[in-house]
C-alpha cells in the first residue's frame, strides 16, 4: 500500500504564484505520484484567484465549522484533480477573497483559521494520509494542531523551511483570542514572548527538511538562523537537507514557447536568441558581445548591494548587461538611472514580464545571481537548464549546485564567489568576462554545463526515502 501524505501550502502553481514555494509544490507532488511508494494531495487556501480561474473545475466535499476563537467560521471543501494530483481547496469568503494572497493586517488568523480547518477537514476525504507535510510558517500551525488535536503515532509530520527569514509572528495575546487549544500547548508556539508559526513548525514536526544540504547547515547558525538557531540546533538530528529541482518539462529551450529560436545544446542557436533579445531591447546588435543578466527580485538578499557598487566599473568592459525585477524603490532607482548613464550597455526592466525572463535565460551567456542568502534557488538551476553560466555567491542552494570552474583541471559548471564583498563579486566577473574570449575554456566550461542535471527525480527519491523511513518508525512504535 502506498504511503499517504498530505502537502499543507499556501501557494502552489498553477493555481497561485508569488515566489519559488509555489514552484516547489506544484512540481515535487506530480513526481512523487510517478512512483510506487507514495500517494501526494495538497490542500491550500481557496484564494479569490483559485476561484476566477478554476471555479467550474471545482468540487464540493463538505462544509464544515472551525473554531476560531469565540466564532465559529464556515470553511467549504473542495477538490479538482490536475496532472496527476489530487488537490484540496479551503474557502472562507472573509478569509481569503480577497486580492493578493499575503500582506493583510490579519494574516496570523488567516492561517490559524486555514490550519485547523486543514485538521478538522482530514474526516471528510477519501484519503488517510500517515504524513501531514507543511511548507512554510503559514503551514507550521497546521503539524502544530495535528499533533495537538489528533495524537496518534501513526500520523506523522514534516515541516520544510523555504526560507526561515519569514515566520508569522503574532501577539502572544493571539492565543487565547483564536486558538481553542488548553494553554498547556502555548510552549511549542510561543518564541521570544511572541507567537511564532515557524517555530511551532520546527517543534511539531517528527522530520524538518530545508531546500538544500548547505542552508540546513547554515539555518543552525546566529548569522543564518534568524533568531531560531538554538532550536533548529536540538533539533539536528531530525533536520535534513533536499535540494529542489526544477520542472524540466516547464523551463525546456527545446519547447519553450516564449523563445525566439528553439535549441538543446546548440551555441549558434543561443546566439540567435541573443540577437533577437537585442534588437527587441534597443541594444547594439552583436551576437559576440558577452550578455549578463540578472532575473530577480528586487531586494537586499539578492546582492543587489553589491551590484551597485562595481556597476558603472563593470560596464567600463566590452559588455551588456539587462536587469529584469521589482521591488525595493532604493534598487529600481539606481538601475533607473544606470541605465540612462548606459544607454549602450545596461537595460532595466523594472517590472515582471514571464516571457522576456525566459528570453533573457535563452539569450545570456551568463547568469549573475550574488545573494546575501539563498535557501536553495531556482534561476540558477533555469540558468543551467538554459545553458547561461550562473554566477553566484557560496551560500545555501547555490553552493550546493554551481560548482566554480578551475581552468586548470577543467572541471566546474559556473563561477562563484564565498566573502559577500562587491570586489570579490567584481573579480569573479572579471574572470567570466576573460574565461568568455579564450575559446577553449569557454568551450569546456559549457561541455561541463550540458552535463549538469537538476530534474525533481533525484530529489523525489530522498524525499521517498525519508516517508519510508518514517513509516517503518511509526510501525515498530505502534506495535
Amino acid at each position: 500500500m502506498k504511503n499517504q501524505i498530505l502537502f499543507v501550502a499556501s501557494e502552489c502553481t498553477p493555481f497561485v504564484k508569488t515566489g519559488g514555494l509555489a514552484d516547489v509544490v506544484g512540481s515535487l507532488p506530480q513526481v512523487l505520484n510517478q512512483t510506487d511508494q507514495v500517494e501526494v494531495r495538497v490542500i491550500l487556501p481557496l484564494y479569490q484567484e483559485v476561484i476566477r480561474n478554476w471555479y467550474e473545475q471545482l468540487e464540493w466535499v463538505a462544509s464544515i465549522f472551525v473554531p476560531v476563537g469565540w466564532r465559529n467560521q464556515e470553511a467549504d471543501i473542495f477538490t479538482l484533480q490536475h496532472q496527476g494530483v489530487v488537490y484540496y481547496f479551503i474557502g472562507n469568503e472573509y478569509y481569503f477573497s480577497r486580492q493578493g494572497t499575503y500582506g493583510y493586517y490579519d494574516d496570523g488568523e488567516r492561517f490559524v483559521f486555514f490550519s485547523r480547518a486543514v485538521i478538522d477537514a482530514l474526516d471528510h476525504f477519501d484519503f488517510n494520509p500517515t504524513i501531514i507535510h507543511g511548507h512554510d510558517w503559514q503551514a507550521g500551525l497546521a503539524l502544530a494542531f495535528a499533533k495537538i488535536l489528533k495524537p496518534q503515532k501513526q500520523l506523522q509530520t514534516v515541516f520544510t523551511i523555504h526560507n526561515i527569514k519569514y515566520q508569522g509572528i503574532m501577539p502572544v495575546d493571539a492565543f487565547d483570542e483564536l486558538f481553542n487549544i488548553s494553554r498547556d500547548h502555548i510552549g511549542g508556539l510561543e518564541w521570544n514572548g511572541l507567537l511564532n508559526c515557524m517555530k511551532a513548525g520546527i517543534f511539531h514536526a517528527d522530520k524538518i527538511t530545508t531546500v538544500s544540504p548547505t542552508y540546513a547547515e547554515e539555518i543552525k547558525t546566529p548569522y543564518y538562523g534568524e533568531g531560531l538557531y538554538p532550536l533548529l540546533n536540538e533539533k539536528e538530528d531530525q533536520l535534513v537537507g533536499i535540494i529542489n529541482g526544477i520542472d524540466e518539462n516547464e523551463y525546456d529551450p527545446m519547447t519553450d514557447d516564449y523563445i525566439v529560436h528553439n535549441y538543446k545544446f546548440s551555441r549558434a542557436k543561443k546566439k540567435e536568441n541573443k540577437i533577437a533579445l537585442q534588437e527587441k531591447l534597443g541594444l547594439p546588435v552583436d551576437g559576440n558581445v558577452p550578455l549578463y543578466v540578472m532575473v530577480t527580485r528586487m531586494v537586499e538578499q539578492k546582492g543587489l548591494h553589491l551590484v551597485q557598487a562595481i556597476l558603472d566599473e563593470f560596464l567600463e568592459k566590452d559588455v551588456q548587461f539587462v536587469l529584469l525585477g521589482t521591488g525595493e524603490y532604493e534598487f529600481e532607482n539606481f538601475f533607473y538611472h544606470a541605465a540612462n548613464r548606459h544607454k549602450e550597455k545596461l537595460v532595466a526592466y523594472l517590472g515582471f514580464d514571464e516571457g522576456l525572463a525566459r528570453q533573457l535565460y535563452a539569450a545570456s551567456d551568463f547568469f549573475v545571481m550574488p545573494s546575501l542568502f539563498e535557501p536553495c534557488g531556482l534561476s540558477q538551476l533555469i540558468a543551467l537548464k538554459y545553458r547561461s553560466v550562473p554566477i553566484v555567491r557560496e551560500t545555501g542552494g547555490l553552493k550546493d549546485t554551481v560548482t566554480p570552474y578551475n581552468k586548470h583541471e577543467g572541471t566546474g559548471n559556473g563561477f562563484s564567489f564565498t566573502n559577500y564583498n562587491a570586489h570579490d563579486l567584481l573579480h569573479v566577473l572579471n574572470y567570466s568576462f576573460d574565461l568568455y574570449h579564450d575559446k577553449e575554456q569557454w568551450h569546456c566550461l559549457l561541455k561541463n554545463i550540458n552535463k549538469s542535471q537538476f530534474s525533481w527525480k533525484d530529489s523525489a527519491k530522498e524525499y521517498v526515502n525519508l516517508y519510508e523511513t518514517m513509516n517503518q518508525s511509526s510501525l515498530v512504535s505502534k506495535y
